[in-house]
């Protein structure tokens, strides 16, 4: 019995033409660009919203709290001249007050003054150093303000207050503080306004009103 051999057929190899495979590696290498860049765009908007949840949560900026703990007479001697008419008078207030910083980092506040006022007018001032305060901290801070005597001396309501008994002064201290949250810097200003009367007899205060204010 005959059996039919047939003849095998060698596998052709497909040739494939340099123009395919230029653009098969174009598409290869295209691919792997777009996963590379959806990859690292991923991580920095991850990033970021670590960073604004933290922004809003545990490093979220607060505002410093500026107290004035006490003010108290250290420095008072008033009298009148009656040749020339004029009031003749020495007063030096002790300030004694504390910057807190309830932030998750540190702050830094820039040069100030601590002013006295009579009546709405500037008549003595001392200088606030700048400083910087850690995180959770606070700072105390001793002051003493003197009044510039030559301001009051045409001033006619300080003849009529010292005759009365009575001297009504304020004191005016106003600290600007920086408070940077991740990679952006906020600015605070903290202002403070204490009332004070001075009764001449006893050479005491006898009142004293704060009123506190921040923005930023």
């Amino acid at each position: 019995m005959d059996i039919e051999k047939k003849d095998e057929q060698p596998l052709r190899s497909v040739a494939v033409s340099p123009a395919a495979d230029d653009k098969s590696r174009k598409r290869k290498r295209r691919r792997c660009i777009i996963i590379t860049c959806s990859s690292i765009t991923g991580v920095i908007l991850t990033i970021a919203l670590i960073l604004l949840i933290l922004s809003l949560t545990v490093f979220k900026a607060k505002k410093p709290v500026l107290t004035v703990n006490s003010v108290a007479l250290q420095d008072f001697d008033v009298s009148v001249d009656p040749l020339p008419l004029r009031v003749l008078l020495n007063l030096s207030l002790a300030l004694n007050i504390t910057i807190e910083n309830p932030n998750k980092v540190g702050i830094s506040y820039a040069s100030s003054s601590a002013t006295l006022r009579y009546k709405g007018r500037d008549v003595g001032d001392v200088p606030i150093p700048a400083g910087k305060i850690g995180s959770d901290d606070k700072e105390q801070l001793d002051l003493t303000v003197t009044i510039f005597a030559d301001r009051l001396v045409t001033d006619s309501e300080i003849y009529r207050d010292v005759l009365g008994g009575n001297l009504p002064f304020s004191t005016y201290t106003k600290i600007k503080a920086k408070v940077r949250v991740v990679f952006v810097h906020i600015h605070v200003t903290s202002t403070s306004t204490c009332d004070v009367n001075i009764d001449i007899q006893s050479r005491s205060i006898t009142n004293q009103t704060c009123r506190y204010k921040n923005k930023f």
